[in-house]
């Protein structure tokens, strides 16, 4: 709820036009099954259709299981109550209900279709909805009038046994609660002796004021003014069973009058409804919650003009527990996807930062578990869920195709003896965020590189608080074991040119060389670097200090529709040789095994088995006769398009080939083509990839890529752990 939108920067035609084109409205339906065949038309519609209509028949409840129904929510509407526009009727709220739908898919992963309901009589808009109601797995109402909006929920969810839900009156709630809590909590007041004034007594203002109470504000501290003035007890006119239940004693008849030493102000009414004046005469670190949209009661500037102590919000862009986890969430480091969103603004919890952004990818599977024990505790829910670990790496995986395989390897790594993994690049402020959630999700022991004052620094303006985290700092400079790395790397390195002055130099001002020195003299298990130097240049400096185990090659993880693919060479080998193929191969399977996975590996080439002619296209069937030669005991077939390589109803024309399945390595022919190729479909979204990875070095080093991210920083982290426990177990 703090306001991390800027200023509109897009005219009314810009909307118009985005409304517009290239396709009118903003939501479309995609199918979930093949439709490419002749069988799949005939298994999608009749006659195969057939048979999960009598499954249903039979017993209701297979439609979760048959069809999309458990996975749907309906967003109706009857535009009584648009934004804060008004009643313009239901087809004006048509594009507010497509947006929400929009919402929901793209933060959540549900679908969603929106019902404009041509009506404003409450008996029939039941009724409708009521008719229809078994199509959804949820109904979300939006923008419904007062007090209409609180009989037809109360009614739909007797007559119906779906979830259903009021946008305007718990997700406001929930968010404005959330934003209180931790207002609070930066300010140093407590809920309970907080003053709180409620600007407009709508659907949203009504809910919201009621959790506040429920989670400590005292009834007899707040005040509701709606458009007659102050809602008091005894009041004669403009008054509903609603209004009533929070009419309080109290003096004020404006709200002006209310506002007079309050500590939070809550608008939802209309644009220009709160006053500086009014700012002016509240408590001290006055709390600003401005919703009115699509133009809040006051803006952040005029609420600036007059209290530079203030925390202000506007709203642009069972709930207690939803509440409660969002004002938590919001208190932890803010991943640098937010960032992105806001073009390039890092947000930290604090007075302008107080719930999470809609953009904060942890949302999805954070806050569900609290609201679904909650439902399970109250006994609403009507499939408990026995595996709540289980269920957060199911929701990740809705948004994030990696989930389920870093979860694997995040649960080996655990359940592995702890490692100590270094963080060269100690003093950069995203190494030390990787480094506090790597110890934060108990990954393992971080040990940053680096001046423990310029850290320490980082850290607090990152605000996380350095006392807390129990993360090692280690300068190269003050070692006790400079000595020890000095003598040990010159001993290698003094007939290659090195003299042991240029070896003191290395270690001493080189993190690079200090982190792997560690590494390889045991005094860390693993090393991740790579965020200011570019990959090569920290490549030569690790092979320096740690030699090649096996065939070093630079493997990247694809994750797309369901399928993860595991492609090389995509860092190391430029244009190799047939030999040089094989090996990678080789190495490719051995790590695919080690990440618990079957290898079946394709090599790759313009050309399909010889046609057409040409020199790539030679050296990868020699690769073949090599392997062949060799016995490997995996799957190897090429060379061929990805077509072939991907799609086993392809082969027809090529009964030869060996492979059993879709591949799942993909070994290219040169480095261009498998670095384009990957960085191409992450480009084009709904894909993503990891690495590449560094693999075949005698200790476990990543290389991340030039300004990573965390989240790219902690991946290679964690696989760096892992390579280092499954290189321990070998």
């Amino acid at each position: 709820m703090a306001d991390l939108t800027d200023k509109q920067t897009f005219s009314d035609e810009d909307a118009l036009e985005f409304h517009r084109s290239p396709t009118p409205g903003k939501i479309s339906m995609a199918p979930t099954k093949p439709m490419a065949t002749q069988r799949d038309l005939s298994l999608a519609y009749s006659p195969g259709v057939a048979i999960p209509v009598l499954a249903i028949a039979a017993d209701v409840d297979k439609a979760y299981d048959y069809t999309s129904k458990g996975n749907l929510v309906a967003v109706i509407s009857n535009g009584t109550a648009i934004l804060g526009l008004g009643n313009l009727g239901h087809m004006a709220s048509k594009p507010v209900m497509e947006g929400k739908a929009v919402l929901f898919k793209r933060f959540a992963d549900v679908d969603s279709f929106d019902v404009e309901v041509k009506t404003t009589d409450p008996d029939e808009f039941i009724t409708v909805v009521k008719n229809i109601g078994d199509t959804w797995g949820g109904i979300n109402l939006e923008d419904i009038k007062s007090p209409e909006c609180f009989v037809i929920e109360s009614e739909l969810q007797d007559l119906l046994d779906i979830p259903v839900f009021h946008d305007d009156q718990h997700g406001t709630a929930i968010i404005s609660t959330a934003g209180l809590i931790n207002a609070c909590h930066i300010t140093g007041k407590k809920l309970e002796d907080i003053k709180v004034v409620l600007a407009g007594a709508g659907a949203a203002g009504l809910s919201s004021i009621g959790l506040m109470k429920a989670v400590g504000v005292r009834a007899e501290n707040t005040v509701i003014v709606d458009r007659d003035g102050v809602v008091y007890k005894g009041r004669p006119s403009g008054m509903d069973q609603w209004k009533a239940a929070h009419a309080t004693d109290t003096p004020h008849r404006t709200l002006a009058e209310a506002m007079v030493g309050a500590d939070v102000v809550l608008g939802l009414s209309a644009k220009g409804a709160i006053t500086k004046e009014m700012v002016a005469s509240m408590a001290p670190n006055p709390i600003i919650f401005a919703m009115a949209n699509p133009d809040p009661e006051i803006t952040p500037e005029d609420v600036a003009s007059v209290r530079s102590d203030a925390i202000m919000a506007t709203g642009r862009s069972d709930y207690v527990a939803c509440a409660q986890a969002l004002a938590a969430l919001a208190r932890e480091d803010v991943p640098d996807e937010v960032a992105m969103a806001y073009r390039g603004r890092k947000l930290k919890f604090g007075p302008d930062y107080i719930i999470p952004s809609p953009f904060d990818p942890r949302l999805i599977w954070y806050i569900p578990p609290f609201v679904a024990q909650a439902a399970m505790d109250s006994g609403v829910a009507r499939k408990p869920i026995e595996d709540m670990d289980a269920y957060r790496t199911e929701l990740r995986s809705r948004l994030d195709p990696s989930a389920a395989l870093m979860q694997n390897i995040s649960g080996a790594v655990r359940a592995a003896p702890n490692k100590r993994v270094v963080f060269a690049e100690g003093e950069e402020t995203a190494v030390i965020r990787a480094a506090w959630g790597f110890k934060q999700a108990e990954l393992g022991t971080p040990i940053l590189l680096g001046r423990e004052d310029l850290i320490r620094q980082n850290a607090a303006e990152a605000g996380l608080n350095f006392d807390e985290m129990g993360i090692e700092i280690v300068n190269a400079r003050v070692s006790e074991h400079n000595v020890d790395y000095t003598d040990w790397l010159y001993a290698r390195l003094q007939r290659r040119g090195y003299l042991k002055r240029d070896v003191q130099r290395m270690i001493n001002q080189d993190r690079n060389y200090f982190g792997a020195a560690m590494v390889a003299r045991g005094q860390a298990d693993a090393m991740v670097t790579g965020v200011t130097r570019n990959f090569n240049m920290v490549l030569k400096e690790v092979r320096r200090v740690l030699d090649v185990k096996n065939r070093m090659i630079g493997m990247s993880i694809l994750l797309a529709k369901g399928r993860t693919l595991f492609v090389a060479d995509t860092s190391i080998h430029e244009l190799p040789n047939a030999e040089e193929l094989a090996e990678i191969a080789i190495q490719a399977a051995e790590t695919v095994r080690k990440l618990g996975k079957t290898p079946r590996v394709a090599f790759l080439s313009y050309s399909t088995f010889g046609n057409p002619p040409g020199d790539r296209g030679e050296k990868v069937r020699e690769a073949i006769r090599i392997l062949d030669q060799r016995g490997v005991d995996f799957e190897y077939e090429g060379e061929m398009p990805p077509e072939l390589a991907l799609d086993p109803d392809a082969r027809g024309a090529y009964p030869f080939m060996r492979l059993t399945g879709h591949a799942n390595v993909l070994v290219m022919p040169a480095i261009h083509s498998a670095s384009i190729s990957t960085r191409l479909v992450q480009s084009l979204g709904g894909a993503r990839v990891i690495g590449p990875l560094l693999v075949g070095l005698e200790k476990s080093v990543q290389i991340v890529s030039l300004g990573a991210s965390v989240s790219e920083i902690i991946t290679a982290a964690t696989f760096a752990a892992y390579d280092e426990g499954a290189a321990a177990e070998g």
